[in-house]
């Protein structure tokens, strides 16, 4: 009797998760069919149900060449925003900004992934070793457009911030591929590729990230900075050549070199590496990284003093953007531990910038074909430091429902001169200060190819790291919305 009892609690346990993971899918896909018919005017499909059977294998591959994309859509409200782009990667800006300034909604792109399309293949040629390739597209679903977050600084240029929509640098520049590469893979000796690539501290951020560096949800997401190992157009290398491995299922090694392609004054300027190492065991993940960037680049759009000498530069204005330069040198340390139904993440990286001790001359191109038509090689006469850190937590609430809440961080030294050594206030971007950064988001898999998400990100900004903001000092974005994969 007692055995017959305990199977009939655990069959009345299993009939009640069942029941409860389909009241809570069904909440979050009404949820979604709503908002979403408030934009399009129509209902959400009907998701199947989950089953416990093996997904069947239904990915678009011929020859070896597989096509696979992502398209990821919501709606959103910024409490203080600017007006979205229809370029910018994200839409808007997520995190608060010195242009935010109202409320804002709207339709968002690239809210959890970004939204791509590519190719990748892989060719055995022997037993051990295979030549592979990927080549993908960045797009905005909002708008139709290409990703062009140096465009969207652009069509701000000569703006005050109060005039502004949302524009932020980043590595995604309107290139018809974001990323393309080809090399040699091995069973046993890793990956060697050729082209422009992912970092490996990028790479290494989108697996210890609790939010898996969603732009909606993640500062470290939705902010390349900290990918770039200072600059976010770094989070991404052309004319790159990059080699990763795992050993025995345990240990990760990689590293990574940028070349510039040139010669004489500036033949280090503009090149960058990276290197890693870490390895896993018994649910524990845990890797270091150190890297360092020649003449980085940190882009934004002209003021109106610039966007007025402009003309007599003989620059035109629907390409030119302004530039502060500098070396850095980034090191950090991210682990993370899975235990049955949770994971716990956490992150911490030191950035340090200098002056470029290969300085850019204005009209020096830029990703995408940009002009910086001003550059500034003078910023950091002390070296500016930043500390950045993370930890958040992953719960499996039922199958297919994941839980995540986090904190995002970073704090700024005092690296100014004259009266603002030592400053703590707001009075100078040079003062020390902090930004904060707090999120919690919950993503159903309503099968493999369709995800419901809904979350919200507060940021704000303190000290030194406030000045500028003159309009308002923190932001929250609640965004629901959902992400299509084949």
């Amino acid at each position: 009797m007692i055995n017959a009892d305990k199977d009939f609690m655990h069959k009345v346990a299993q009939r009640a998760v069942r029941r409860m993971s389909y009241v809570i899918g069904s909440v979050l896909g009404c949820a979604l069919s709503a908002a979403m018919g408030v934009a399009h005017a129509q209902s959400a499909p009907t998701a199947p149900p989950q089953t416990t059977q093996a997904p069947v294998d239904d990915s678009l591959t011929w020859k070896g060449i597989t096509l696979y994309g992502i398209v990821d859509i919501g709606l959103q409200h910024e409490t203080h925003g600017a007006p979205f782009s229809d370029y910018h990667p994200a839409g808007s800006a997520n995190i608060v900004q010195k242009n935010s300034r109202e409320g804002v909604s709207g339709l968002t792109p690239s809210n959890l992934s970004q939204s791509r399309v590519g190719l990748q293949g892989a060719y055995p040629f022997t037993d051990e070793w295979s030549g592979v390739f990927r080549a993908e597209m960045f797009f905005n679903p909002t708008s139709g457009e290409i990703s062009d977050a140096e465009k969207s600084m652009v069509l701000n240029n000569g703006k005050p911030a109060s005039q502004q929509t949302t524009n932020l640098d980043s590595s995604v520049a309107g290139q018809f591929f974001e990323t393309v590469y080809a090399g040699f893979s091995s069973k046993h000796w890793g990956t060697l590729t050729f082209g422009r690539q992912t970092t490996l501290l990028a790479d290494g951020i989108s697996k210890y990230d609790p939010n898996y560096a969603s732009q909606a949800f993640s500062l470290i997401g939705m902010s390349g900075t900290y990918a770039g190992g200072g600059d976010t157009e770094d989070r991404r290398l052309d004319n790159s050549i990059k080699y990763v491995a795992t050993f025995n299922h345990m240990a990760h090694a990689g590293f990574m070199y940028k070349f510039n392609n040139s010669s004489g004054a500036l033949n280090s300027a503009n090149t960058a590496w990276q290197a890693q190492i870490g390895g896993e065991y018994a649910g524990f993940s845990l890797d270091g990284y150190y890297t360092k960037a020649n003449s980085a680049i940190s882009a934004s759009p002209l003021s109106t003093a610039q966007a007025g000498d402009l003309p007599g530069l003989g620059y035109s204005i629907t390409n030119s953007l302004s530039g502060t330069i500098s070396d850095n040198t980034t090191y950090g340390l991210m682990g993370l531990y899975s235990m049955q139904d949770w994971k716990f993440f956490a992150g911490y990286e030191h950035i340090k910038y200098a002056n470029p001790s290969n300085p850019l001359p204005a009209g020096f191109v830029d990703i995408g074909g940009y002009i910086l038509a001003f550059v500034n090689n003078a910023a950091y006469d002390n070296a500016k430091e930043l500390n950045v850190y993370w930890a958040g937590v992953k719960y499996t609430v039922l199958p297919g429902l994941d839980l995540t809440a986090a904190y995002y961080g970073y704090h700024q030294n005092a690296y100014g001169t004259g009266d603002n050594v030592g400053c703590n206030t707001n009075e100078s971007g040079t003062c020390s200060g902090h930004f904060s950064a707090l999120s919690f988001d919950a993503v159903y898999a309503f099968n493999r190819h369709v995800d419901g998400y809904i979350g919200a990100m507060w940021s704000g900004v303190y000290d030194g790291v406030a000045n500028g903001y003159t309009m308002q000092t923190n932001n929250l974005n609640p965004t629901i919305g959902v992400r299509m994969k084949f």
